[in-house]
């Protein structure tokens, strides 16, 4: 709290965000409330005391949106209002649309949550009354009472950074039910084939001659042992460069071809269905993951092309983990503070004390999940391979792993086991923001890793 004022860093902040809100609604002027469809648009116009100067729905797209744009700003003019402001929900692509609609207008547009507009129409008549044309005078209504925000401006290569984002995020997950979908047909079909390796689903070899034998065999993966070990490995030499791979193990083809004729544990009825699904679900993965490969080399070189290749710097984090967090953060020179990114993250410490009751505090998961999710997967690494996050990470869980092996063996080794847990969970979460943390700083101060000042207690603002 600074001394006199009785206000908080937080306060001031807050204060100054709500002031540029102000500048942007001010109080003399007119809302226009959009709530978007796909070929359906409600529009309404209304002052600052919320009363309707005017509405009108029309059946047509976003992005032919203008001719009602400019309808609804001429009855605010008409009823007296220089100042307009467009207020729409960012519902999925087409609030871009609005977004440049506006802009070509000069007309300033604010945006609203969707989760704060679903509590809002609760909070109205306490049901779950919903039409287009309620919600559009919803949605001016809480601009009008600043319960929203001003939306990013894109600029085009941070733009296609977003877009390969999230490109790859829906890689990842296709390319995780891909593989989750092999092993469960494998373990019916022909079990004993994914104990021919340690991590199957890893290794390039065992992929490539599973592919091979299911493309091949017909539901009988025995009828291709007639061919002999060095033909099997030869094909399957050929198949590994086309998941990725350079070489192919002689020790995995060998034991894949000893396992053909081995049918232990296999549901007869069954295998030939899913020896057949099993070969179209490697055909998918091989597809999803040279497709990710192209995606993530196309992220790096957009990093490369924001000069922000240096995030890589950081041990343990690659340029493909540094890009896959700044697709969802943006700049993070648009954010107030490091503090604003953690938060932007839903990481931020989330409060539940009332008196003198103090609860568990836990994260707030407000934000952009894609983000949170992007950090989460960049940070595991680092807690064993970047020598700062490492000690970090040790010196918050040291003492909760001491207490629960020196209470190994007692009644309260449970208690102490999951207090560990907890430890351990809550430190990686700090781990987290302290990521977010030092990419804030390398970015906005246009600074290289320092280990010296990564490891600083207080670590960038």
């Amino acid at each position: 709290m600074s001394k006199g004022s009785g206000t908080t860093r937080g306060d001031r902040r807050r204060n100054a965000r709500r002031e540029r809100l102000r500048q942007v609604l001010p109080r003399d002027g007119a809302v226009i409330g959009i709530d978007l469809a796909e070929d359906k648009q409600a529009i309404a116009v209304i002052d600052h005391d919320v009363r309707v100067l005017a509405r009108k729905t029309v059946r047509v797209k976003a992005f032919r949106l203008g001719e009602a744009l400019d309808w609804a700003v001429a009855q605010a003019r008409a009823k007296g209002f220089a100042s307009v402001t467009v207020a729409c929900e960012p519902t999925g692509p087409r609030w871009l649309q609005v977004q440049r609609l506006c802009a070509e207008r000069g007309l300033p547009l604010v945006c609203i949550q969707p989760l704060m507009s679903h509590i809002a129409r609760e909070q109205q008549d306490y049901t779950t009354h919903k039409t287009d044309e309620a919600d559009c005078v919803l949605i001016a209504r809480l601009a009008v009472e600043l319960h929203c925000y001003l939306p990013e401006q894109l600029e085009e290569t941070w733009a296609h950074l977003r877009h390969l984002g999230r490109r790859r995020a829906q890689l990842i997950t296709a390319a995780t039910a891909s593989a989750q979908r092999i092993q469960d047909f494998m373990s019916v079909a022909w079990p004993t084939v994914t104990e021919t390796c340690a991590r199957p689903l890893e290794s390039n070899t065992w992929l490539a001659a599973v592919q091979l034998v299911t493309s091949r065999c017909g539901g009988q993966p025995g009828k291709l042992a007639v061919m002999g070990p060095e033909a099997f490995t030869t094909l399957v030499r050929g198949a590994v460069p086309g998941w990725g791979g350079k070489k192919a193990w002689g020790t995995i083809c060998g034991r894949i071809f000893a396992a053909l004729t081995d049918t232990e544990g296999v549901v007869v009825s069954s295998r030939r269905g899913l020896l057949r699904r099993c070969a179209d679900e490697l055909g998918d993965l091989q597809r999803t993951r040279a497709q990710l490969r192209a995606v993530e080399a196309d992220m790096a070189a957009v990093l490369d092309e924001l000069g922000l290749s240096r995030l890589a710097d950081i041990p343990a984090l690659t340029a493909v983990g540094a890009a896959a967090i700044l697709a969802e953060t943006g700049d993070p020179r648009r954010y107030d503070s490091s503090s604003s990114l953690v938060k932007h993250a839903g990481m931020s410490p989330s409060d539940n004390a009332s008196g003198a009751f103090y609860g568990q505090a836990h994260i707030s998961r407000r934000g952009r999940p894609g983000l949170r999710l992007a950090v989460w997967r960049a940070v595991w690494p680092m807690l064993r391979f970047n020598p700062v996050m490492a000690a970090k990470y040790a010196a918050m869980t040291s003492a909760a792993d001491d207490a629960a092996q020196a209470d190994a063996g007692s009644p309260q080794a449970t208690a102490a086991g999951a207090a560990a847990r907890a430890r351990r969970a809550k430190a990686r979460v700090a781990c987290a923001a302290s990521l977010l943390r030092w990419i804030y700083s390398m970015v906005v101060h246009d600074a290289g890793w320092d280990p010296g000042a990564a490891s600083c207690p207080a670590e960038a603002a």
